[in-house]
C-alpha cells in the first residue's frame, strides 16, 4: 500500500512540474511580463513627460532612410555643372543645401540658396528654406527646360539686419494715410497678420496681351496688390485688383530681351497653377532699390512668421551647438626667437609679433616661388602674380558684365566683392564690390618704388606688397572705399 501511494505521489509531482513548465514557457507568463513592461513605460513617461514624444515618430523624419519615398532631383550650379542626388519626398529647400554642405566640408553661413529658374519664361526666383523641392518641381511640366540652382545668395535675409531696408516715401502704415513708421518696428508690422502694412510707388506694368509697358501707380496690402485706374487715388472704385499671394510666387526677371522689358530692374508675380507666359503679372523698377523693396515686401507678406524662423534657424542651432572644442582663454601667445619660448602677456607686444610672423611667412613663400639664380625684384614680381591667384575672391579675366552679373545673383548688399584683371590695362586689376545695391569698379594700380612693385586703390599713398594684403587691409578698414569688404563672391560645387 505505501508502495502504490509513493507511485502516485511521484506522478503527481511530474504532472506538477510540467505544468510549471508550461507556465513558464507559455502566454500566461509572457502577458505577465509585457503588462508590467507597459506599467514601467508608463510610470517613465508620467515623471518625465518631456522625454517621451507626445506622438510617435516617423521614420520619414530622419534623414536619408530608405522607409521614405525618394526622388533623384538634379542640382546645377553657376557654371551650369549639374548633380543628380536621391532624396527623400519631404526633403526642403534648406536640407538641399544642408546635404551640399556636409558633402563639401564646406561652412555654412546661412547664405547658400535653391533657385528655380524657368528659362521659357526667362524668369527665376528663391525658393524659400521652407518649402518643398518636390512640389517645386511637380509644378514643371513634363517637357520642361526647369532647372534647380545651387548659389550663394547674400541678401536673402538682409532686410532682417538691416532696418533701412524700405524707402520711407514707399511705405505706410496704413491704406488711409501716408504718415510713415518706424524703421524698428516696420519689420514687426510686416509680420504681423493683424496690422495692414501698405507699399506704394510708380512702376512700368505691362498690359495685358500687349508687348508695350505702361506707367502706373501700384499699391501693395494685406489683401494683395493694386495698380490705380486714375493716378495716385487709393480709392477702392479706383483700385484694380492684380493678385494675392496665397497661391502665386514672386520672381525676378531674369531674360530682359525675353519679355521686352524697359528696366534691367524686372520682377514677376505668376500663378503656381499657370506656366503660360500670358499669365504674368509683370513689373519693372527704375532702379535695384525699388525693386528689391517690392519683392521683399511681397515676400514677407506671403510667407510672414515663417520667413524670420528660417532666418533664425541657424543661429540657433549655433548657440545650441558650439563648434569650438578648446576654450580661447586656453590660446596664448608665445615666442620661440630665443633657445627657450616665453608667454607674451603685453597685448601690443603679441599684436606686433603675429604681425611679424606673417610678413616673414610671405617673404619666405617669396624665396619659395622665386626661381633659382633670379633677381629679387623678378621673384618678387612673380610671387605677387602667383600669391593672390589661389585666392576665392580672384576671379582672372572675368569681364566686367560678367562680375556684375555675379554680384547681382549672389545679392547686392554692401561689401559683397572680387577681383578681376583689368581689361583695359593688362598690367593692373580691378576691385568690383557693392554698396547700396550700385557695384562699383575701383581700379588697382601698380606703383614703382625702388625696384619693388606696391598696390594701391589711391594713387600710391596707401601700399601693399600684393593683392592679398590689399584685400585683408580693407576688409578691417574701409579707407577710400564707400564700405568695407565683407563677402567675397565665392562659386559653390555641387
Amino acid at each position: 500500500m505505501f508502495g502504490r501511494r509513493g507511485v502516485w505521489l511521484h506522478v503527481c509531482l511530474i504532472c506538477l512540474i510540467k505544468s510549471l513548465w508550461k507556465c513558464v514557457n507559455g502566454w500566461d507568463i509572457t502577458g505577465w511580463i509585457m503588462s508590467n513592461k507597459k506599467a514601467e513605460e508608463s510610470s517613465v513617461s508620467d515623471a518625465f513627460p518631456e522625454v517621451i514624444p507626445s506622438h510617435p515618430i516617423s521614420k520619414c523624419l530622419l534623414p536619408w532612410t530608405k522607409s521614405c519615398t525618394t526622388q533623384v532631383i538634379k542640382i546645377y550650379n553657376e557654371d551650369n555643372v549639374s548633380r543628380a542626388v536621391e532624396v527623400p519626398s519631404d526633403i526642403t529647400a534648406r536640407d538641399v543645401c544642408q546635404l551640399f554642405v556636409l558633402k563639401n566640408h564646406c561652412t555654412d553661413d546661412n547664405s547658400l540658396t535653391l533657385f528655380e529658374n524657368l528659362p521659357h519664361l526667362g524668369i527665376e526666383r528663391i525658393i524659400e528654406d521652407h518649402e518643398s523641392v518636390i512640389e517645386v518641381i511637380s509644378s514643371w511640366g513634363m517637357d520642361s527646360d526647369s532647372r534647380l540652382y545651387f548659389r550663394k545668395n547674400y541678401a536673402k535675409y538682409e532686410f532682417f539686419r538691416k532696418p533701412l531696408f524700405f524707402p520711407d516715401d514707399m511705405v505706410s502704415i496704413s491704406s488711409e494715410s501716408n504718415s510713415t513708421v518706424d524703421h524698428s518696428q516696420l519689420i514687426q508690422t510686416f509680420l504681423n497678420s493683424s496690422s495692414c502694412p501698405e507699399l506704394h510707388g510708380h512702376l512700368q506694368a505691362k498690359e495685358q496681351s500687349r508687348k508695350s509697358w505702361k506707367k502706373a501707380y501700384c499699391l501693395l496690402r494685406r489683401s494683395g496688390l493694386y495698380i490705380s485706374t486714375k493716378g495716385t487715388s487709393k480709392e477702392p472704385r479706383h483700385l484694380q485688383f492684380i493678385a494675392d499671394f496665397s497661391d502665386c510666387d514672386i520672381y525676378t526677371i531674369s531674360s530682359k530681351k525675353v519679355h521686352g522689358a524697359p528696366t534691367d530692374f524686372g520682377f514677376c508675380v505668376k500663378s503656381t497653377e499657370s506656366s503660360s507666359a500670358r499669365d504674368l503679372k509683370l513689373f519693372c523698377a527704375d532702379d535695384e532699390q525699388t525693386r528689391t523693396c517690392w519683392i521683399t515686401a511681397m515676400r514677407l507678406l506671403k510667407y510672414g512668421m515663417k520667413l524670420y524662423q528660417n532666418y533664425i534657424q541657424p543661429h540657433q542651432k549655433h548657440k545650441a551647438s558650439p563648434m569650438r572644442s578648446i576654450s580661447e582663454n586656453s590660446l596664448v601667445a608665445m615666442d620661440f626667437s630665443g633657445k627657450k619660448g616665453r608667454v607674451i602677456e603685453n597685448p601690443s607686444e603679441a599684436l606686433s609679433v603675429a604681425v611679424e610672423e606673417g610678413l616673414a611667412w610671405r617673404r619666405k613663400s617669396c624665396r619659395s616661388l622665386g626661381g633659382h639664380g633670379s633677381p629679387s625684384t623678378s621673384r618678387t614680381s612673380l610671387s605677387n602674380i602667383a600669391l593672390h591667384l589661389a585666392q576665392p575672391w580672384f576671379y582672372g579675366k572675368l569681364s566686367r558684365d560678367e562680375s556684375q552679373r555675379m554680384i547681382t545673383q549672389q545679392g547686392l548688399v554692401d561689401g559683397l566683392f572680387l577681383v578681376r584683371d583689368s581689361q583695359s590695362n593688362p598690367k593692373t586689376f580691378v576691385l568690383s564690390m557693392c554698396h547700396m545695391q550700385k557695384i562699383k569698379h575701383v581700379q588697382i594700380v601698380p606703383v614703382e618704388d625702388e625696384g619693388q612693385t606696391f598696390y594701391s586703390l589711391d594713387d600710391g599713398h596707401t601700399r601693399f606688397t600684393d593683392l592679398i594684403q590689399l584685400v585683408d587691409f580693407y576688409q578691417l578698414n574701409r579707407g577710400i572705399l564707400p564700405c568695407k569688404l565683407k563677402h567675397h563672391c565665392s562659386k559653390v560645387t555641387v
